[in-house]
């Protein structure tokens, strides 16, 4: 079998696409490889194509670079076609050598290196000031805007993170065994100035029960308790679009070690 002939319904390329998924635990990459996937899908069902083919993903791999995509996006979409050409062998869908074939396609090659894109000391405390400490929401706004830029948490890792996470170790606050992505354990250290803004937060709703949400949300005490979701850290960073017109700020707000310090040192 050479071709998707089962994915001519709209169907069964779900169900064929759901093999792929299911293979992946984390959300985000469920997410790229659905879009990858549905990407390619349709590449393949505007013109006539030889079958699943290692020349047909070759094919598809040369449409992405004409449309200018980067080669993170392009590689990542050629993996969520690899897996589907190994899932499909899998399960009997596709021949063992056309599968060994499609997953031999070379990705895009990465030339140099980014530099990157990182906050001033005086932007990180103009965006940290942003926030309206006068109500709840301020305060868990602010928490959460300490989190990102003294520790450099990824904003589901803010909203995993709970209050029996911060311990101390050696007389320093630590974030301790935190599960991050792919499911590793990382130990954060925490600056004293993060552990003021998270306990500023905490205090006026009551917070003390270590499972707890670290920044909970605003609205009162009992929503307080439930989990908290990556949304409100989204909003968290709405101000920094506001006030940094001219920067595409990322979600890790991440200095330099040197000017991490210099924001400690001034707080």
């Amino acid at each position: 079998m050479n071709e998707i002939a089962i994915a001519n319904r709209a169907a069964d390329w779900r169900r064929l696409k759901a093999l792929v998924l299911d293979s992946v635990s984390s959300a985000i990459t469920k997410r790229v490889y659905n879009l990858g996937l549905d990407e390619f899908f349709a590449c393949f069902a505007q013109e006539p194509r030889p079958g699943f083919t290692k020349a047909t993903v070759s094919a598809w791999r040369v449409a992405l670079e004409a449309r200018g995509l980067g080669s993170v996006s392009i590689n990542v979409r050629i993996t969520a076609v690899r897996k589907l050409a190994v899932e499909a062998a899998d399960n009997g869908l596709l021949a063992p050598e056309l599968a060994a074939g499609i997953t031999r396609v070379k990705g895009a090659k990465s030339i140099g290196v980014r530099v990157g894109n990182w906050l001033s000391v005086q932007q990180a405390q103009k965006l940290l000031n942003a926030p309206d400490v006068s109500t709840k929401k301020g305060l868990r706004d602010r928490a959460m805007l300490a989190i990102l830029l003294g520790c450099g948490l990824r904003r589901s890792e803010v909203a995993a993170l709970t209050l029996k996470h911060i311990q101390q170790r050696d007389n320093r606050w630590c974030i301790v065994d935190l599960v991050g992505k792919h499911g590793r354990l990382r130990t954060i250290p925490m600056p004293t100035w993060v552990k003021v803004a998270i306990d500023t937060c905490t205090g006026p709703a009551g917070i003390s029960d270590p499972s707890l949400p670290a920044t909970p949300p605003a609205k009162c005490v009992e929503y307080a308790r439930s989990p908290l979701r990556t949304r409100p850290v989204i909003q968290a960073l709405l101000p920094a679009r506001r006030l940094h017109q001219e920067y595409l700020l990322p979600i890790e707000c991440v200095h330099r070690p040197s000017e991490a310090r210099s924001l400690s040192d001034q707080q």
